[in-house]
């Protein structure tokens, strides 16, 4: 075979898996809703198992899962008969996969959430079969044409890890799961650095380089040479911000002034500096600080503009790899 027939191939099975997609689409009904119900009320556990291939897509759904505040792990079905049912509780959720739905090891998981009155939500392709016949809650999908000889399991596992994808997404929004809730699962790696926020990286109060607009800048190159940051945020008698002063401007001031120490800070001060929410994403804070063309932003929280609770420096930002 040349090559080239490769591409071929590629795209064939791409479209085999494309029309498995549209037919698993049209399947979804209201058994779909009253999973995704079962799945975010659980008191525990949502348990997911399945044979082979199976049980690797029902790891892969748990994981989801959990990452999306449903706490969740799978089981391999042939562990089951060897101790393993003793993982599985009154309150958990069970999710079987199996294609056929006659699968052997399956059957003594069945056996065993039927006796005990598990939920028992069944993925899988035959209607006819036991798991679709003992399943509480049914998850058809709809039997479809394998890549690969036509009996290689392909098309049907996109469509089990599929239906897995759309209950953990549904499951997130009936939750009302928002990034903040997310970035609590991942604090760590590039999901946990795109999350961070403003509050997670600024200077806190004690560190935040303040000094009265009515200081004389004498006092003010003392500040900004021991602090470091290049940067001092002027603030009034009621402790609320009013301007900021940069390193910047301080060289130019001295270009035009040959009594600057004795100049106040609000004769040199920015008025107004911008001031980003603590809850704003660091990585929108740098777009920020890119099209302002500036390197530092005061932070609020709860609209107190004027109120700086943080400092958030663009070293902040780099240091924590976001871009």
């Amino acid at each position: 075979m040349k090559k080239n027939n490769y591409k071929k191939i590629a795209k064939d099975v791409i479209d085999l898996e494309i029309l498995a997609l549209k037919k698993l689409k049209n399947s979804i009904n209201n058994s779909f809703n009253q999973a995704v119900t079962a799945v975010v009320k659980c008191q525990s556990k949502v348990i997911l198992c399945g044979v082979g291939k199976s049980y690797l897509i029902a790891s892969k759904i748990s994981a989801t899962l959990s990452s999306v505040g449903c706490p969740s792990f799978s089981l391999a079905a042939s562990d089951c008969s060897h101790g393993d049912l003793g993982s599985i509780s009154k309150k958990d959720i069970l999710i079987l996969i199996s294609n056929s739905g006659e699968t052997q090891e399956l059957k003594p998981v069945i056996q065993f959430a039927n006796r005990n009155k598990i939920t028992l939500i069944g993925i899988v392709s035959k209607k006819n079969s036991t798991l679709y016949k003992a399943s509480d809650i049914k998850l058809f999908i709809p039997e479809v044409k394998e890549a690969g000889l036509g009996i290689v399991p392909t098309s049907s596992t996109t469509e089990s890890l599929a239906i897995g994808d759309c209950l953990a997404v549904a499951a997130l929004n009936k939750k009302g799961f928002n990034k903040k809730n997310f970035k609590k699962l991942h604090p760590k790696g590039s999901l946990g650095a795109q999350l961070k926020t403003a509050e997670d990286l600024m200077i806190k109060k004690k560190g935040i380089p303040f000094i009265n607009e009515n200081s004389n800048m004498k006092n003010a190159l003392s500040i900004i040479t021991k602090k470091k940051l290049g940067v001092l945020i002027a603030i009034n008698s009621q402790k609320l911000t009013t301007g900021i002063i940069t390193d910047g401007q301080i060289r130019r001031s001295t270009q035009k002034n040959n009594n600057l120490k004795k100049l106040l800070v609000k004769n040199i001060m920015t008025r107004n500096p911008i001031s980003i929410d603590k809850d704003t994403l660091a990585s929108k804070s740098l777009s920020i600080m890119s099209d302002k063309k500036i390197t530092s932003l005061c932070v609020h929280k709860d609209n107190k503009k004027t109120k700086t609770i943080g400092l958030l420096h663009i070293h902040n930002i780099l240091d924590a790899n976001i871009q």
